[in-house]
C-alpha cells in the first residue's frame, strides 16, 4: 500500500485537497483509503470524515480518546493498517507522524512559519504559498501521478536496523532520494506477511524467531525440500 500525508495549518484546505486527490486516484483506477487526524475528537456528524466517505473505499478517524473504524480507545496509526486495504491511503493530517512522504497545503496565514510542518518529508506543495526546495504543483491529476511515484508507507517500528534512530529518519532520506523504501529491512526482509493485502513489518529478532520455527516445523513434513515456502493462513 503506497501513502501520502497532507500536512498544512488549519483551514488551509487540507480536507478539499484530499478529497479532490482521492477522485483523481480513483479516475486512475485506484482503490483509496483515507485516515483523518483530530485533535478535538468526532461527534459523528464530522463534516469531513462523511464527505471522504463518499469518496473513499475505507474511511478511519483518528482523536485523542477514540480510534475509528472504529474502537471506543486510543489506538497508534500503525494499528490501523490491517483494516484500510486499499492501493492508496490518504491521511490528512498527523504531522508529528513520519512514516508517509508528505503533501504540504500551504494556503492562508503562514505565521508560524513552516518548519513545524517538516518540509524535509514534502514531496510537493499546494497552495499560494510555495517553498524553494520542493516542487509546487497547481493540477490534482498531476499530483495524483507524483503520489503513484512518490508514495510509501513504512511500518511505525522504530527497530534502527536501517541503520537510522526511528522511521522518520528513514522517511526524510526517502524522500530525499539517498535510498528507496527497500531499505526499511523491517518490511524487506525474508518473511513477508500479509494481512488483508496489507504488509506487516517485523524487527530481525522477531523474523529470526518465526523463521527459525516455521523452517524446523516444516522439516518434520512428508515432501519437505530446501526451496522457497508459500505459507496461507486465515487469522
Amino acid at each position: 500500500m503506497k501513502a501520502i500525508s497532507i500536512i498544512g495549518p488549519k483551514n488551509s484546505g487540507k480536507t478539499t485537497l484530499g478529497l479532490q486527490l482521492a477522485e483523481a486516484l480513483k479516475d486512475m483506477g485506484q482503490t483509496v483509503a483515507a485516515a483523518k487526524f483530530s485533535h478535538h475528537g468526532f461527534d459523528w456528524q464530522d463534516a469531513d470524515t462523511t464527505e471522504y466517505a463518499k469518496v473513499c473505499d475505507t474511511v478511519a478517524g483518528l482523536g485523542p480518546s477514540e480510534t475509528f473504524v472504529r474502537w471506543d480507545k486510543h489506538n497508534f496509526f500503525p494499528d490501523l493498517f490491517p483494516l484500510l486495504s486499499a492501493d492508496v491511503l490518504i491521511v490528512e493530517g498527523g504531522k508529528t507522524i513520519g512514516l508517509t512522504p508528505r503533501v504540504l497545503c500551504l494556503n492562508g496565514d503562514l505565521k508560524d512559519g513552516t518548519d513545524w510542518l517538516e518540509p524535509d518529508l514534502a514531496i510537493a506543495t499546494w497552495g499560494e504559498h510555495t517553498l524553494a526546495s520542493i516542487p509546487a504543483f497547481d493540477s490534482v491529476e498531476e499530483l495524483a501521478k507524483l503520489v503513484m511515484n512518490k508514495a510509501f508507507l513504512l511500518p511505525g517500528l522504530d527497530c534502527s536496523t536501517c541503520g537510522r534512530e526511528n522511521c522518520k529518519g528513514l522517511a526524510r532520506d526517502i524522500v530525499t532520494g539517498k535510498v528507496g523504501p527497500e531499505a526499511c529491512l523491517a518490511m524487506h526482509n525474508s518473511i513477508k506477511v500479509d494481512i488483508n493485502g496489507a504488509s506487516i513489518g517485523m524487527k530481525p529478532f522477531v523474523e529470526n524467531i518465526i523463521a527459525a520455527s516455521v523452517r524446523e516445523m516444516l522439516r518434520t513434513l512428508k515432501g519437505y525440500a530446501p526451496g522457497k515456502a508459500t505459507i496461507s493462513l486465515d487469522v
